[in-house]
């Protein structure tokens, strides 16, 4: 009897604690000038309980009556304490303080804070503050992002003084760049040496390495996001710097006060003035402009508009002409449905387009891309456990491969055009993220995608629908001969492709500072950059996939242990990872790529492998503060035949991808000295890029041929630099609006001459002689930067 009594008690009390009434908590966290910050952290003590704010700043969670400290952390800003009493649903709007805000405003890099990445699902995503980047030397005293970006691990640059990057052995072609959203398909200004994205105006960054969520798509190794700040809404500020080669300046603030503001940022190089006072005819400058108009209807209700306009202009003598740019708008608006529910819904146009006039021969060049996108996605909390994410996108692309046209009246190049190409792209996603238990929490989701080739086009009909032919008397492929043609009218379907792209990432909390996590992704990326170069030009051509050329698609697979040292001070991330690709173009030997209407003829599909391990070591406080990051890994491609008789590239064998490198150091320090001066130092070493080396060479019909080696058959020498830099704040207790700061940096100290590229030439005096001649990009660069703000 009493056995059942207590029975009985057990199952009253475990009802009435599971029917126990909960409250809702929710509110806002902001700036001091009303700009919202998203993935700030919040902890609730009394519970042990973490949740974090969306893109909008905005957070919610369900409590029990009761009384509980709520704290709140983001890196960069004073913390936030306070006491609250539950007895009913309760909103609480959160203002953080920038402990900046004495000197110069500075982007954020943000993604999960470093104690927060060993609670949830997500893995390969690296963090900066904004101080770091800030403080990091770079070349021409240009704080660049996409090149703090290389300073991770897993991350590797195109070439010296490229704003190209590769991820894990992925092709620079393979990463989405978005800015608000928008695609952008060329990220750099002077063919490298700048990237088009003006720290001044960009709000905060993320990097995807793998892991992906299921709202990215089409693409294959990466995702960068970057989305621009939202001008005050309350104050009237500009800030700016001025350096040696460019200068810039941006100036944000209300227009309707607490409703309606603004953001405008310029940017533009000025050293080709100075060649104006000597005799050298020639000029090459960049230029940007970014603008966004930010409008609250209410609470509920918020339209952005963003806007970015960038040239780059080339000018030597009359016979070289070279302007090239993107054109980028891109509108959002949100509204949220009620606490659980909000909408977003982005319109999104780009247009990127290449010009080339070359006076000495006579004809003038241009090539693009075009780019409408649709997107619309529901963030839904279902309960404190379970947040979903779904939506619906849809792009249309136009690629202009190529138009020559002649520049000059006596010109003897005559009118060419290849045909216009369109495509369409549509998907739909779903992802959940969802805590298991205390110690499980998962984010899975599903990305189905589909792809249509679209005429108006005349398209190539080839013998065994093979555009490539394989001469066995040659040992090599050449250009099929077509044997008809088939026309396709205004939007009519050429080819279609589709693919279910699942993706799951699981982390496991093995103590409150440890956790280990597991990924796996799956991409399908339809469209492909056409270049004669590994590194990211403007030059390069987009192609869709078609009937005779099939869409990537990789498989990433990725396993970490996670963990945080001395109340955070200390952390370190050891990720391991696994990437299998199929449909990678290669190209035959000898491929002529530019003009080439029919570009089928000199391309077949590869597959891709890259694996690897990357270890990130971080003193994250402190005077002194930085971290080490060491990536060892390999990245292969692999074209066998097609049938038996075909030798394929390299015999069918694995061979070194151009972005391979084996071993990749970094180590970062910065070190606080005074109030008025900070001191920063940036060390990089990386295993040689792949290349290919001719090992003899013969005469025929009095000219000397080159006999090559397998592709990629060797390395450049070791690439490697050390970068240092100073702060100086003149006077970092002023109170007046007026803040400024001098920046001293000076890239490669010790003038290190590292090979851009070898080539090989006979010597001037013993022709039968063969020297190797190297090309170095940079020397020693100082330089000096002065920011202000007022």
């Amino acid at each position: 009897m009493k056995k059942n009594i207590y029975l009985l008690l057990f199952f009253v009390f475990s009802y009435s604690l599971s029917a126990q009434v909960l409250f809702k908590l929710n509110g806002k966290v902001t700036k001091n000038n009303n700009e919202a910050l998203s993935d700030v952290a919040l902890y609730i003590s009394e519970i042990n309980k973490e949740i974090f704010t969306d893109s909008e700043g905005n957070f919610q969670t369900e409590l029990a009556a009761g009384n509980y400290t709520i704290y709140a952390e983001y890196l960069g800003h004073e913390s936030f304490q306070k006491a609250i009493t539950i007895s009913s649903d309760q909103t609480l709007n959160i203002t953080l303080k920038s402990l900046d805000d004495e000197y110069l405003d500075e982007i954020v890099i943000i993604a999960d804070g470093k104690k927060l990445d060993v609670r949830k699902p997500q893995m390969s995503v690296n963090t900066l503050t904004a101080a770091e980047i800030k403080k990091l030397p770079v070349v021409l005293g240009e704080t660049d992002i996409l090149k703090s970006i290389l300073l991770l691990p897993g991350v590797v640059n195109s070439g010296e003084g490229t704003s190209g990057f590769n991820v894990r052995g992925g092709g620079s072609d393979q990463n989405l760049l978005l800015l608000d959203q928008a695609n952008v398909y060329s990220s750099s200004h002077l063919y490298g040496f700048f990237s088009i994205f003006n720290n001044d105006a960009v709000r905060n960054i993320k990097l995807y390495k793998g892991g992906i969520p299921a709202r990215y798509g089409g693409r294959a190794s990466s995702v960068l996001e970057i989305d621009q700040k939202v001008g005050s809404y309350e104050n009237f500020s500009a800030y700016g710097g001025v350096g040696l080669l460019s200068s810039r300046l941006t100036v944000e603030g209300p227009i309707i006060k607490d409703k309606f503001s603004y953001l405008l940022s310029g940017r533009g190089s000025y050293a080709h003035l100075f060649l104006k006072l000597t005799d050298i005819k020639s000029t090459a400058y960049f230029y940007d402009l970014n603008a966004k108009l930010s409008y609250k209807f209410d609470d509920h209700n918020n339209l952005n508009v963003t806007s970015y306009f960038g040239r780059d202009i080339f000018k030597f003598n009359t016979s070289f002409n070279n302007d090239f740019g993107n054109t980028i708008i891109s509108a959002n608006y949100n509204h949220r449905f009620n606490e659980k529910i909000k909408g977003k819904l982005y319109m999104n146009y780009t247009d990127y387009v290449y010009n080339l006039t070359l006076g000495f021969v006579g004809f003038d060049w241009n090539s693009g891309i075009r780019n409408y996108d649709f997107k619309y996605q529901i963030d839904q909390n279902i309960n404190d456990k379970l947040d979903l994410k779904y939506g619906i996108q849809a792009q249309h692309y136009k690629f202009n491969p190529g138009t020559i046209e002649p520049s000059t009246d006596d010109s003897q190049i005559n009118f060419y055009k290849i045909p216009n190409k369109y495509a369409f792209e549509a998907a739909a996603f779903i992802e959940a993220e969802q805590e298991l238990s205390d110690i499980f929490r998962v984010n899975y989701g599903v990305r189905y995608s589909q792809f249509y080739r679209l005429g108006k086009e005349t398209i190539n009909v080839y013998a065994d629908n093979n555009p490539v032919v394989y001469n066995p008397q040659t040992d090599a492929y050449e250009k099929a001969t077509p044997i008809g043609e088939k026309f396709y009218g205004n939007n009519q379907k050429i080819s279609f492709y589709d693919n279910f792209e699942p993706r799951i990432a699981l982390s496991v909390q093995t103590n409150e500072e440890q956790s280990l996590k597991f990924s796996f992704t799956k991409m399908a990326q339809y469209i492909h950059v056409i270049s004669n170069t590994n590194a990211a030009t403007p030059l390069d051509i987009w192609e869709p996939s078609g009937p005779y050329v099939k869409p990537q698609i990789v498989y990433q697979y990725a396993a970490g242990f996670f963990q945080n040292f001395k109340d955070n001070a200390y952390s370190l991330e050891v990720e391991a990872y696994y990437k299998d690709g199929k449909n990678r173009l290669d190209y035959i030997d000898g491929a002529d790529l530019i003009g080439n209407r029919a570009i089928e003829q000199v391309l077949l599909n590869g597959k891709t492998r890259a694996y690897g391990v990357e270890f990130l070591f971080r003193k994250n406080y402190g005077k002194f503060n930085g971290w080490v990051a060491y990536t060892i890994s390999k990245s292969e491609q692999k074209t066998v035949g097609r049938t038996p008789g075909e030798v394929g590239i390299n015999h069918g064998n694995w061979y070194r991808t151009p972005y391979d490198r084996t071993h990749d150091l970094t180590i970062i320090g910065n070190y606080e000295l005074t109030k008025k001066w900070s001191l920063s130092g940036s060390f990089t070493l990386q295993s040689g890029r792949p290349v290919t080396y001719p090992v003899a060479k013969y005469e025929f019909l009095d000219q000397t041929i080159n006999d090559f080696d397998y592709r990629n058959n060797y390395s450049l020498p070791a690439f490697h630099h050390l970068d240092l830099s100073a702060t100086y704040v003149p006077k970092p207790d002023s109170k007046k609006k007026w803040k400024s700061e001098w920046v001293f940096s000076i890239y490669n100290v010790y003038g290190r001459k590292n090979a851009a590229s070898i080539s090989f030439r006979e010597n001037e005096d013993f022709r039968e002689k063969t020297e190797a001649v190297k090309l170095s990009i940079f020397g020693i660069v100082p330089s000096v930067t002065y920011n202000f703000k007022f």
